[in-house]
């Protein structure tokens, strides 16, 4: 396994431009932040999410980087789903007792403006917390300040599974 990996890596350098070469090192130094425990996920590592959480909200950031560029050269869509769901989620989890987790029932996403810039901002507040559902909203914004996206999400309240 080890070889053919080494194999892999060595033909894509030859076949990267200098801006491909940029976005490997970006998605292999994620994959490094997942393994160093930085972050706790790959996807956290690979989006280079920098979380602060406390009782009421969870925010997100992340660079702008041009691994999450669609064909329009913009933040894809499913990036900012990814961070909106990151945070309602982490944030839904956070407020259960010990025992517990959350998990996306529903999430309905308005996007009004294109990611450009730096950086994306993401924070996710409290709407409702019931028994079996946690209702939360989350927003995203570019580095200049402007409202890209705006979220809501339902969770179910499962039980975790003991191993």
């Amino acid at each position: 396994m080890e070889k053919e990996l080494h194999q892999l890596l060595d033909e894509c350098i030859s076949l990267s431009s200098e801006q491909d070469l940029e976005t490997l090192q970006i998605v292999l130094s994620g994959v490094k932040n997942k393994l160093s425990g930085k972050n706790s996920t790959y996807i956290d590592g690979l989006l280079h999410m920098d979380r602060e959480l406390d009782d009421q909200t969870c925010e997100i950031d992340i660079p702008i980087t041009r691994m999450l560029d669609n064909t329009l050269g913009i933040v894809h869509g499913g990036f900012t789903a990814t961070v909106l769901d990151t945070a309602m989620g982490t944030l839904a989890n956070k407020l259960l007792p010990e025992g517990y987790a959350a998990v996306t029932s529903q999430m309905n996403i308005h996007y009004l403006a294109p990611g450009i810039g730096d950086s994306l901002h993401c924070k996710a507040t409290l709407i409702h917390k019931g028994r079996s559902t946690v209702v939360l909203e989350a927003f995203v914004f570019r580095s200049d300040g402007r409202k890209i996206a705006h979220s809501s999400g339902s969770f179910f309240v499962v039980e975790k599974q003991h191993k």
